[in-house]
């Protein structure tokens, strides 16, 4: 009898998950995802090669959350390994605060610690701590392990992650964290099998999806991102407003009369591509929509992030390579383009041809900086540290 392991990242709206032999490299068994959580759920689940195992929709399922959900995937995972064993559960969490850098084994009083940290990521670690209560509430027993999008940016120098506060409040862990960490150490690993005289190099990772963010790479560990002490700073996103002058959260208050939620509701869920556009959050529906905001928000979201790539090909001190990755980066050609139009400067050269075609390296050979499209892959990158922590890896090795 093999043994195998859950995966599961709860977003804001939907929970993926994937299913993984328990192996030194782990091989998928099958991934999913449910979206539409909180409106009308949509289960889906496929084998490794893309063949539709499961599917399911709740039309009246608006009141179902997250951990409504778990009971009846792990029914289905267990009806699907047949005689092998679900060893273990791994989990993406947001934030790991000042205490959690590294993968840790859960219990019951880090999770009282990590749920502290809710009011930092309100979008998703409620989501996170609540698929954890969800599986421990169905086989107490099953071990489960925190896997931090926090982890990767702690190589980052004290410089990048200190705030022009005082020192009583970096000392309280008011400090810049980083988020998309497991994607970015994802793109990291899988650029060093790919090029690796390129990841070597300095090279500007760009998150592109409902989250969006950059992240400065040196040498294959990060040196600075966009995302700060929350998941709302840093680029402009599907309902995220990205860095904003916090003059403009004094004048809401104290001249419009905003309360807290409310300032909270603005900057996580009405701003971004939704708030600029009034039309949608997708980038899809936009460029679909003849609405001028639709353009108006387009065009945004593309300049902020060239001019904070700028800020961190300043941090990497020149660029050897820019890779796109998650859901815009990797399948919207007219964004990459943008992106590539405005960094043109530094010796970017896309090939229009390979861009529209959404091939592995979309620069031509003579640019002088390499642009690659590299599928991201953050459950993968759980399985990983879940193995490593319960030391799976070193059985399955053995």
């Amino acid at each position: 009898m093999s043994e195998a392991l859950l995966c599961l990242n709860a977003g804001s709206s939907s929970l993926k998950f994937a299913l993984f032999q328990a192996a030194a490299e782990p091989a998928l068994i099958a991934r999913g995802q449910i979206e539409g959580v909180g409106t009308a759920p949509h289960l889906v689940a496929r084998a490794a090669d893309g063949a539709v195992l499961a599917e399911r929709r709740w039309p009246d399922g608006a009141a179902h959350r997250h951990d409504d959900f778990l009971a009846e995937l792990l029914s289905w995972v267990d009806a699907h390994l047949g005689v092998d064993r679900l060893a273990a559960v791994g989990h993406r969490i947001v934030h790991g605060g000042a205490d959690f850098a590294a993968p840790v084994r859960l219990d019951a009083e880090i999770l009282v610690r990590l749920d502290a940290l809710s009011p930092l990521a309100p979008l998703h670690q409620p989501a996170n701590i609540a698929a954890v209560r969800a599986v421990w509430a169905e086989r107490p027993g099953l071990a489960q392990v925190a896997c931090f999008d926090t982890g990767f940016h702690c190589t980052m120098p004290p410089v990048a992650t200190r705030f022009a506060l005082t020192a009583e409040l970096d000392a309280l862990g008011v400090r810049r964290y980083g988020f998309h960490g497991l994607s970015y150490e994802y793109i990291a690993r899988r650029l060093a099998a790919l090029d690796a005289r390129l990841a070597s190099g300095r090279v500007l990772a760009a998150h592109l999806g409902a989250g969006a963010s950059l992240c400065a790479i040196g040498g294959g560990r990060s040196l600075d991102t966009t995302m700060g002490f929350t998941a709302v700073d840093g680029l402009m996103m599907a309902t995220r407003c990205g860095a904003l002058d916090p003059g403009v959260l004094l004048y809401l208050m104290q001249s419009l009369g905003y309360d807290a939620a409310r300032i909270e509701d603005l900057i996580y869920r009405r701003s971004g591509l939704l708030g600029v556009s009034g039309v949608s959050s997708d980038m899809r529906a936009l460029q679909a929509s003849a609405a001028p905001g639709a353009r108006t928000a387009i065009e945004l979201f593309i300049f902020r992030i060239a001019r904070e790539a700028g800020a961190l090909i300043g941090t990497l001190g020149g660029l050897d390579g820019l890779v796109f990755t998650a859901g815009i980066g990797e399948n919207d050609a007219e964004v990459r383009a943008g992106v590539c139009k405005r960094l043109a400067w530094l010796g970017v050269d896309l090939d229009p041809a390979a861009n529209a075609a959404g091939a592995p390296v979309i620069s031509t050979p003579k640019s002088a900086v390499t642009v690659r499209v590299i599928p991201t892959d953050e459950e993968r990158m759980i399985a990983l540290h879940t193995l490593a922590v319960l030391g799976l890896d070193a059985e399955a090795a053995a």
